[in-house]
């Protein structure tokens, strides 16, 4: 196959693979679009066909007004009412009114439309209006009344149109336009009333009089409880410390501190609950808020209800969670004991140090309350939901990246004891750092200098660094401490070593076993290097040990008249004399 045919078979593919893509999606968008429309037009014809019903009511009702005027000529008016009110029934039976409902009383219903208006609107409608008119701060007496026209009759309050009645309204109700009305006004005029003296000026006045005096109440109410449990806490701390006495447990403070904290908690639940009555009163004064009195209570009982539910169920995870904790707990207390015993030498076990037994316990402690905590984990309320979940991961995130530094110290710091390096108590040498090991943690090690310096070392530092342990070899076969002097080519090798050995040995804490040696370091062109080395066994004094033999030194050099310095000759072998000890001068080859 040619490399034109493979483009051509390529280009052909990314066309029919777009094609069908698009296909695809036009398929989708026009199936969203087509059901958009399915939805639109049933919503459109469904209000369509309640228009319909309602039409075809009002050509029924017009039909049976007039047949009625044609079957009824010449009857009496009794016969008439009779023969409409089976007309009316039987469309009653199919037809659905509204009722208008105020504070769960149900004034009259509507089953007629007017103006192009719904019964429901018109219900809607109404309602609002009452209302409007009850809620005023001030009304006129006998502001309610009926205003006459010769097709419709208008129920007012003021200017305002409260509701208006057609015949239609009156035939639906076997009654007259002017009778319906007479009736409603009476209903309506009844209700807003009604409404007036709980919603009305003098009722607000009222209502906040009632207020004020439950707010100074409460006040009352929450001084004299202070007062109460000030009463209560003093009886109660001269009774303990009268009839209870004080162990390492429970001292004097403790018991006080305790008592204090119960007290406490006693007196605030008290005053949460007189709040909570002073709320609900509040509350129920005002007609705006009354009905939230009881939305509250019975959010309050469902709460109740719901948290004692869900600790009665929680009743048998909480004891596996206590019976698992518990087992834990006295597990660790064991290893304690036995770390304890490890450290001081009094379990001993072949192979492991008792150095080792403090961090192979804090070990086992970690592990031991991971598993623990991994045990309790699923017995958790709501362990299982996707929020629980969602912040488990979160903290574990942080800690993971944010404990980096954390995990390397720790790691640093197994490795360090179990390597052995230096414990607690040891002279060490970290880099520049020279000191007592005071405390070691799984993080950092503390060391103290000759100056009182007390210095934090992170344990990642210390392994990656040299370390020099003097305690460690002044323990077995003491530490050599070693000091350099320079002294001319004049003064005798044999008495500079004599001088320097006698004045080691006279210094205050070297050993006598092993004796001191003296090392010739270096033959400078003007004067000779010679090193003094003594043992000793005093790791923690050991700048005291070398200022005490640079002194001996000093003694019995100066003692000697010799002079400890370095010095530098220009020869000019012109009658000066050679630079030596004395006994070698005339030597042949001198």
């Amino acid at each position: 196959m040619s490399k034109t045919n493979r483009k051509i078979y390529i280009v052909i593919i990314i066309y029919i693979y777009t094609a069908i893509s698009a296909y695809a999606q036009n398929n989708n968008e026009w199936n969203s679009i087509y059901k958009d429309t399915l939805l639109s037009k049933e919503k459109k014809d469904s209000l369509k066909i309640q228009e319909l019903k309602m039409q075809v009511q009002e050509l029924k009702l017009s039909q049976i007004a007039l047949l009625n005027e044609k079957k009824n000529i010449g009857k009496t008016d009794s016969l008439k009412k009779v023969f409409q009110k089976k007309q009316i029934d039987s469309l009653r039976a199919i037809t659905k009114g509204y009722p208008i409902i105020i504070d769960k009383d149900t004034l009259f219903y509507l089953y007629a439309r007017r103006g192009g208006v719904m019964p429901a609107d018109r219900a809607s409608k109404v309602k609002e209006m009452i209302l409007a008119e009850g809620k005023k701060l001030r009304l006129k007496p006998d502001s309610i009344y009926m205003y006459e026209t010769e097709y419709v009759t208008d129920i007012m309050s003021g200017d305002k149109v409260i509701i208006t009645l057609s015949d239609q309204d009156g035939l639906w109700q076997n009654s007259t336009r002017q009778e319906l009305a007479k009736k409603y006004t009476s209903i309506i005029s009844k209700k807003i009333s009604e409404l007036h003296s709980k919603y009305g000026l003098q009722q607000k006045i009222k209502s906040f009089l009632i207020l004020f005096l439950v707010i100074i109440t409460q006040t009352i109410a929450i001084y004299f409880t202070h007062k109460l449990f000030k009463k209560i806490k003093n009886r109660l701390k001269k009774i303990i410390n009268e009839k209870f006495e004080a162990n390492k447990f429970l001292t004097n403070e403790r018991q006080e501190v305790l008592l204090v904290s119960i007290i406490k908690i006693f007196k605030y639940s008290f005053i949460i609950i007189q709040l909570i009555i002073s709320i609900f009163i509040i509350f129920s004064i005002f007609p705006e808020t009354e009905r939230y009195v009881y939305h509250i209570f019975t959010f309050m009982g469902n709460l109740a209800k719901d948290m004692g539910n869900t600790i009665i169920h929680y009743i048998p995870n909480l004891v596996k969670i206590i019976f698992i904790y518990l087992i834990f707990k006295y597990l660790i207390k064991i290893l304690k004991y036995f770390s304890g015993e490890i450290s001081e030498e009094r379990i001993k076990i072949k192979g492991f140090y008792s150095d080792w037994a403090h961090s192979t316990f804090n070990i086992l402690r970690f592990l031991l309350y991971s598993f623990m905590f991994i045990m309790i984990w699923p017995l958790l309320p709501n362990s299982n939901s996707p929020a629980f979940q969602g912040i488990s991961v979160f903290i574990g995130l942080i800690i993971s990246l944010g404990s980096t530094t954390v995990i390397g110290n720790l790691m640093s710091g197994l490795v360090i004891t179990y390597m052995r390096a230096f414990k607690i108590g040891d002279q060490i040498k970290l880099n520049e750092t020279t000191g007592n090991v005071i405390e070691k943690t799984p993080f950092v090690t503390r060391i103290r200098t000759s100056k009182n310096e007390l210095i934090t070392i992170p344990n990642s530092f210390i392994l990656s660094s040299q370390t020099v342990n003097y305690s460690a070899s002044a323990r077995k076969y003491g530490i050599i401490i070693y000091s350099d002097i320079t002294v001319g080519y004049d003064i005798p090798r044999k008495q500079v070593e004599d001088l320097l050995i006698e004045a080691a040995t006279n210094t205050e804490g070297v050993l006598k076993n092993p004796t001191p040696f003296v090392l010739v370091k270096e033959l400078e062109d003007f004067y000779c290097c010679y090193q003094i080395n003594a043992y000793t066994d005093r790791d923690l004094t050991m700048p005291k040990v070398y200022s005490c033999l640079h002194k001996n030194i000093m003694d019995k050099f100066h003692e000697e008249g010799i002079e400890i310095l370095s010095p530098h000759f220009y020869a000019e072998r012109e009658g000066n004399e050679i630079v030596m000890p004395p006994q070698y001068k005339n030597k042949p080859n001198v």
